[in-house]
Order: structure tokens, then C-alpha cells, then sequence
């Protein structure tokens, strides 16, 4: 009588649970539960992933994770919630995992994840994201999936793309390289970018005259964990384009304000004014194209934005304040050290890494999968579609 009671009481909580936590249906779920020994081998056919960090809009994430029943949990994990509700739920799941949005995942459950040995995959937007911004809510093409416990941008740790672009054996894989050289050539020819909403400009207006060394400092949104983790002292987009003036006295500095500053969509933290180094150089006023933006620029300067790596493939010498992904290979001018980057890596091999074997890609209409080429191809169509849409009349 009491093991019934006992079995019946675990098996209304564990359905009560996966009705309040927002599990979706699987095949094992549907079986009846017999106590803890069933609830353990919830998941042995099929993997469980448990979503934390992730924002309302990015539930398209559910179409990124093949073969396995997604559990969304909360933004924002307080500990009490994780002490009586999802501890339980991930100890009594087989062939669980966690997926985090980049690095929303408090550090309590990391080490919960640690301890019982639960895959924790860091997710993050790819280098090809999508026309409008993500800050406008836009569903991406392309996602970094890490289960390394660093990202891409975060130099304080070996992410997957620092481990491959240091043991990948890329003179013998000469398919890749050449589809690296292609796909260099092919996003260079389409003006696409990381994002696409840049207006296209007549640059030599907006600069001027050359008569002098053209520098291009670009901007990044302050706050932004690729200037955290990405650089080993503080420093902000104002003090860095100072910076790079005073080691240039001689030189036209131009500063380009990250799009989400000029837009005025990023508030928290509070961004400097980009008017406030009018001083010392030449402020555009205007999200123009990265493409435009190099034209006639001698030397990249940056902190840690993917700018930079935009303009190495097109051939612009780049200064590294941080230790971006590309920092550290022997292809930029970099003032901060990375130890355990040793080998000597061409833009093409870091381009291979980064577009090709890293990320993945995901058509946003479709939920299909993409290869690097697919991806470039729909985004021009994209872009082409939101300007003909944007247009009066």
C-alpha cells in the first residue's frame, strides 16, 4: 500500500513538473512511472535539453537541437528555483544537457553540471548573422554551439574554434582551404557583413581628401562580453579611439560607433557619447556599410569586434587592443599575449575555421540546414528583399 502511494506521488510530481517546466512531449514520457527508478531512465532513447538564458523571441532554438525533447527553463535562474525545481529535474534525467545562451548561466549551475557530468553547451550567434540586428529580435542564420565552457570572443579560456585553429591540420584538408578562399572572395564580392542594415555611401565625401595615413577605429558596444572576456584591462570605445590618436599624431583617425550605439537601441549599460572624441577624429554620424568604411583605410584598429577580421581577409592591415578569435595567429598587430595560441595561421585558415567548421547554419524560413555558401547566398537575397520592401511606394 505504501509503495503505491509512494510511486503514485512520484509520478504526479514528475508529471506536474514536466507540465510546469515546459518540457515537450517524448516517447518515454508518455510510458506510466513506477517510482524513482523509472523517473532515472527518462531519456535513455533520446537526449533531454534543458534551455537556460535563453530570451522569449529566441525560442527558435528549438529547431537548432536535433533529436532530443527541449525543456525550457527561465531567463533568469535565482538559486531557489534551481534548489527545488530543476536540480531534481536534470538529477532524474538520463542523457541530459544544458544549453545556455552565451554566458547567462549562473555559476551555480555550471558546477552542478561539473559535478554530475551534464554536457553544458554555450550558444551565441555565428559570424553571419542576419540583415537587421539582433537586438531588433531578428532570428539568426547562423549559431556557435561550445561545449568547451568559453566562447569564441572570450580569451580567458580555450573555446572549440582556439582548439581547432590550434590542432586542426589544415595543409592536408586542401578542399577546405580552397572553399575558404571561395567563400573569402564571395562575402567580400557580396558587401555582406555580420549584420546588414548599413546604408551604402559615396565614402571619399564623407572622408575627404587623403593626404594622410587613414585610420579606422571601430566600435563596440560597451559592456558587450567580447570586450570583458576579450581584453584583459577595461577600456572604453572613447578611451581607445584617445588611444589610438595619441599613438598616431600624425594620421586621420576615423571612429565608426557600433550600429546599436548610433541607433540608440543598446541603453544598459550607458554607452559613451560618441561626440566626445569630435577632438580627435572624424565621427560617422552614420551606420555605413563596412564595406564603404575601408575604402582608402591604411590600418583597422580595434579592441575586439569581428570588424576587424572583415577587414584582414581584405587584405587592411588590423591593430588588436584584446585578443579577438583572430588575434594571436601571427595575422594581426597585437598589443595583449595569448600563451597558448602558438601556431601561425593565414587569414584563410582562420576564415576557414571560423565560417566553415564553427558555426552552424539554420535557413530562418525553412529551419533547414546550411552549409557556409547556402547561408551567404540567402542572406544577399535577404537583404535585396528588405531593401525592395523599404523602398517609398
Amino acid at each position: 500500500m505504501w509503495k503505491f502511494l509512494f510511486n503514485t506521488l512520484v509520478s504526479r510530481l514528475y508529471m506536474s513538473l514536466k507540465e510546469e517546466l515546459g518540457c515537450e512531449d517524448s516517447n518515454e514520457d508518455v510510458a506510466i512511472f513506477g517510482g524513482w527508478r523509472n523517473m532515472e531512465l527518462v531519456g535513455v532513447s533520446g537526449k533531454k535539453v534543458f534551455i537556460f538564458g535563453f530570451s522569449h523571441w529566441k525560442l527558435f532554438i528549438k529547431y537548432w537541437i536535433e533529436n532530443g525533447d527541449v525543456c525550457r527553463g527561465p531567463f533568469r535562474l535565482s538559486k531557489s528555483d534551481f534548489w527545488f525545481k530543476w536540480r531534481w529535474r536534470l538529477s532524474f534525467t538520463k542523457n541530459s544537457e544544458v544549453y545556455v545562451w552565451s554566458y547567462k548561466s549562473p555559476i551555480f549551475l555550471e558546477r552542478f553540471c561539473e559535478a554530475k557530468k551534464i554536457p553544458l553547451i554555450r550558444v551565441e550567434d555565428g559570424f553571419l548573422r542576419s540583415v537587421d540586428l539582433g537586438a531588433r529580435h531578428t532570428v539568426p542564420l547562423s549559431l556557435c554551439f561550445d561545449r568547451s565552457g568559453y566562447l569564441y570572443f572570450d580569451s580567458t579560456g580555450q573555446s572549440d574554434l582556439e582548439r581547432m585553429l590550434q590542432t586542426y591540420n589544415f595543409e592536408s584538408d586542401s578542399v577546405l582551404l580552397d572553399r575558404a578562399e571561395r567563400g573569402i572572395e564571395a562575402l567580400i564580392e557580396s558587401r555582406l557583413s555580420k549584420y546588414n542594415i548599413s546604408i551604402d555611401v559615396d565614402i571619399e565625401k564623407i572622408y575627404g581628401p587623403k593626404i594622410k595615413k587613414r585610420i579606422l577605429v571601430i566600435g563596440q558596444v560597451e559592456g558587450d562580453m567580447s570586450i570583458v572576456n576579450g581584453c584583459d584591462r577595461p577600456i572604453d570605445n572613447n578611451a581607445f579611439v584617445r588611444f589610438v590618436a595619441e599613438q598616431n599624431p600624425d594620421a586621420q583617425v576615423i571612429y565608426k560607433p557600433h550600429p546599436e550605439v548610433l541607433s540608440g537601441i543598446r541603453k544598459k549599460p550607458p554607452q559613451s557619447n560618441p561626440d566626445d572624441v569630435n577632438d580627435v577624429a572624424l565621427v560617422l554620424k552614420e551606420d555605413i556599410a563596412l564595406s564603404d568604411s575601408f575604402n582608402t583605410v591604411d590600418l583597422v584598429c580595434t579592441i575586439s569586434s569581428l570588424a576587424g577580421f572583415e577587414a584582414l581577409i581584405r587584405g587592411i592591415p588590423v591593430y588588436c587592443y584584446g585578443m579577438p578569435f583572430y588575434a594571436g595567429w601571427g595575422a594581426t598587430l597585437d598589443r595583449q599575449i595569448c600563451s597558448r595560441r602558438t601556431k601561425k595561421r593565414s587569414v584563410v585558415e582562420i576564415f576557414a575555421a571560423a565560417y566553415i567548421l564553427y558555426p552552424t547554419y539554420r535557413n530562418p524560413i525553412t529551419n533547414q540546414k546550411m552549409e557556409f555558401e547556402e547561408a551567404l547566398k540567402l542572406l544577399g537575397e535577404l537583404k535585396r528583399n528588405s531593401f525592395v520592401e523599404s523602398e517609398p511606394g
